[in-house]
């Protein structure tokens, strides 16, 4: 496994947060010690609306004049976008999209894309939705198939966001052009830690290709009802990110179950919320520093055993 940093943390996604260009990104990333990156593929940092190819070349040529490797572009589809919109073709967009950004990822070296399902819609039948997903998804193969480009879907997006739901979809797609970007997150909002997070990876092992690291902590909200001078629960905690090992997800469960598949891949950072601390530049090189270290205490070489005589 090794680090990869994501540039969403220095794109000014969040309120107070920091925002960089890509070419000052990359020297942010080879001053705090990785070697490789992740890019957004939209605007701050890699809209195909700004990059031709003449500039893909120069910004392929930047990267590796500092010594990055591009392991992704960070895709942002929806492929139920406008599904509750009758004649809008939400499926064929994404994939649309989809084929252009796997171009833009080709021109620039980079092996993989980053994709989303769908955002689930009320007043839309599942299976109508789900449908379009599928749809969306092999057109989106399709569209990348001329392209030396991996897709990985990330389980981010309300439609297969569950393991058990995520698995029968790659099982339903079959795709060889389509693996998961796998994290700890979603299933630790859903309630997972120990050895259902471990089954949770055990269950989506033969397609991660990918994972995505962040720490949160939950932060209980509550109602103030003066009729009755009194307080009831918010039915939505507060998620706040924290440097990596201060917040509550179980990576340690996570890892051990990625060690248990020989999971090898990319382990990427961001900080893709309102971090401790603030967005200030300083604080955010302090938490990305954090994730090399944090992070090599669970990828160290397992010791050599002595011979025996």
């Amino acid at each position: 496994m090794f680090p990869v940093l994501h540039s969403v943390s220095y794109a000014g996604a969040w309120p107070g947060h920091s925002c960089l260009s890509v070419e000052a990104f990359l020297d942010k990333a080879a001053e705090l010690g990785y070697r490789a990156i992740a890019l957004v593929a939209k605007r701050p940092h890699l809209s195909p609306h700004d990059y031709d190819p003449a500039a893909c070349r120069n910004l392929r040529e930047a990267i590796g004049a500092r010594g990055l490797s591009l392991e992704a572009l960070m895709g942002y589809t929806d492929f139920t976008c406008a599904i509750d919109r009758p004649g809008i073709p939400s499926a064929e967009m994404n994939a649309a999209y989809v084929g252009t950004l796997a171009q833009l990822a080709a021109e620039l070296g980079a092996p993989r894309l980053r994709i989303f399902s769908g955002y689930e819609r009320a007043g839309v039948a599942y299976e109508t939705q789900y449908t379009e997903l599928v749809r969306g998804l092999r057109m989106a193969s399709r569209a990348a198939g001329p392209f030396p480009v991996t897709l990985l879907l990330q389980n981010h997006h309300d439609l297969a966001v569950h393991h058990t739901q995520l698995a029968w979809l790659m099982r339903e797609l079959d795709a060889p052009n389509i693996k998961l970007a796998f994290d700890a997150w979603a299933p630790f909002l859903q309630g997972l830690s120990g050895d259902a997070m471990k089954e949770a990876v055990r269950a989506v092992a033969p397609w991660i290709a990918w994972t995505t690291v962040a720490d949160y902590q939950r932060q209980p909200r509550f109602l103030y009802h003066p009729d009755v001078v009194n307080y009831s629960r918010h039915p939505q905690d507060l998620l706040r990110a924290m440097p990596c090992g201060a917040g509550e997800v179980d990576y340690a469960s996570f890892f051990a179950a990625l060690r248990e598949i020989n999971y090898t891949g990319p382990v990427a950072y961001e900080m893709c919320a309102v971090l401790e601390g603030g967005g200030s530049i300083e604080n955010l090189d302090a938490a990305a520093r954090t994730f090399l270290k944090w992070l090599a205490g669970f990828v160290k070489p397992a010791p050599r055993r002595k011979k025996s005589r």
